[in-house]
């Protein structure tokens, strides 16, 4: 039996330049993200609640960004509009504006970071 109710335990974002990458999702996210060496590897935790799922970017050996394959969609918020709002001013940009889902599942976003991953984005608004 899993010790989480979640399907995803922890995701891993790809950075080759991690300051650049930080400074990216600290300003779309508006949160601190501090640096973290483990090893050869640097991370940034995109949350340190013990009790949600966790995230982080990686800069690290082997982590290649990408804009194919799995897509991880971070929390929106109450409107994933304020976010979306900061991807290009931090120097990300948008693939697919905020588009309803349909059928009361709210509505989603895709960028590109700065680091060439898509992201997605989930909000109920």
């Amino acid at each position: 039996m899993p010790t989480s109710p979640n399907v995803i335990n922890w995701f891993e974002i790809p950075a080759t330049n991690f300051a650049r990458a930080q400074a990216f999702y600290s300003a779309v996210l508006g949160i601190t993200i501090e640096p973290m060496a483990m090893g050869p590897s640097t991370l940034g935790f995109l949350s340190t609640d013990p009790n949600a799922m966790g995230g982080a970017i990686v800069q690290a050996e082997g982590c290649v960004p990408s804009a194919h394959g799995t897509i991880v969609y971070l929390n929106g918020g109450d409107d994933l509009a304020v976010m979306l709002a900061r991807v290009e001013p931090a120097g990300g940009s948008i693939v697919v504006p905020k588009t309803e889902i349909g059928n009361g599942f709210g509505f989603f976003a895709h960028f590109l970071d700065t680091e060439g991953n898509k992201i997605g984005l989930h909000s109920l608004q």
